[in-house]
């Protein structure tokens, strides 16, 4: 039996436990009740409520102008919907960096206030203090490193990163660092797929991968990517399910002829 099926709720615990058994953790994001209740339903381990919110739901072009208030709506959304999955929120740009007190806050408001189960903090060295710090107040963290979009304009791009020697040794020592400050696990987006393996197998908590190969302990897409609402963003990394662009599209367009024709509603759509 699967570690995940025994329980009824998922929790840091098992996350770990689910390392330990080589058993994948399957995550995917969400931003609001409706489609929280169906990837709770759909069996996933992990929803995180990712500050990418500010591109699929704000319409941003980064992940930087989402605000804290904002993020805790989104996430009371999603855990009014969820049973079963544990439910991890990002903290976002300027609520954490360089001010460990202004972390532990942000923190304590987010499980306050929308009641989830565990942060998310992007970085290392230089926010250990912060992580410290929300950990000792008794709150989950999962950490992130690679590609950390928050931090956008330094690299100037969001192609892979630690392809050079120099980056790589300072992931490979961060990763150490997250995990002697307590992180349940870490994220690792588009990084070398050999560089994700070597992280993985370095540590003794999960790590979850997007774009950085098929070694790491678990699996992280955006859900809007994933189902094919966001039109036109196709990276090497993502498996897109469905096309729910086109096929949402489409329906508009059938439900706008039939009322421009009279057709719609019907004598079986009336009272």
């Amino acid at each position: 039996m699967s570690v995940h099926k025994e329980v009824k709720r998922i929790t840091t615990n098992t996350i770990q436990e689910m390392k330990q058994k080589c058993e994948k953790i399957a995550m995917l994001t969400s931003y609001d009740y409706s489609m929280a209740t169906i990837v709770d339903e759909g069996g996933v381990d992990v929803i995180l409520v990712g500050d990418s919110a500010s591109n699929v739901m704000a319409g941003h072009e980064t992940t930087l102008p989402i605000t804290l208030d904002q993020m805790i709506y989104h996430a009371q959304s999603v855990v009014r919907a969820v049973k079963r999955a544990l439910v991890v929120v990002d903290l976002p740009f300027g609520s954490y960096q360089g001010n460990s007190k202004e972390a532990l806050n942000s923190a304590i408001r987010i499980m306050k206030e929308s009641g989830a189960h565990a942060v998310k903090l992007e970085g290392g060295l230089e926010i250990r203090e912060s992580i410290e710090r929300i950990i000792t107040a008794g709150i989950p963290v999962m950490g992130h490193l690679g590609l950390t979009p928050q931090s956008i304009y330094k690299f100037g791009t969001y192609t892979v990163r630690a392809k050079e020697e120099a980056e790589a040794e300072k992931l490979k020592q961060d990763i150490m660092v997250l995990q002697d400050a307590g992180c349940f696990s870490v994220v690792l987006e588009k990084i070398p797929a050999i560089l994700a393996k070597e992280a993985t197998d370095s540590i003794k908590i999960p790590t979850i991968g997007i774009g950085a190969g098929p070694h790491c302990d678990g699996q992280v897409l955006v859900i809007n990517d994933m189902i094919g609402l966001t039109k036109g963003f196709k990276p090497r990394f993502l498996r897109q399910y469905l096309n729910l662009f086109d096929q949402i599209n489409g329906a508009v367009q059938s439900y706008v002829q039939d009322v421009k024709r009279g057709d719609f509603p019907n004598e079986k759509e009336q009272y």
